[in-house]
């Protein structure tokens, strides 16, 4: 097993932005502009293959989806 692997298995973190989204009728495009992050890299977060946010950056994405930071991040038993 690659350590990139071991570190998402260890890691035991979902993100949970598709739904989010979803329930919110909102686009990652939309989000990308309303917070100012690559759609790029809210998809990387979005599947589950960021290795790291910033808190700035996850402040912005709760503010704009109207979410606390335990709606959108859930341990992943």
């Amino acid at each position: 097993m690659s350590p990139a692997a071991e570190d998402e298995e260890s890691a035991g973190i979902h993100c949970r932005l598709d739904d989010l989204l979803i329930e919110r009728g909102m686009t990652l495009t939309r989000l990308s502009e309303l917070v100012g992050v690559s759609v790029v890299n809210l998809s990387i977060l979005k599947n589950d293959r960021a290795r790291a946010i910033r808190y700035s950056t996850l402040s912005a994405v709760c503010r704009a989806l109207d979410c606390e930071v335990g709606e959108l991040l859930v341990r992943a038993d």
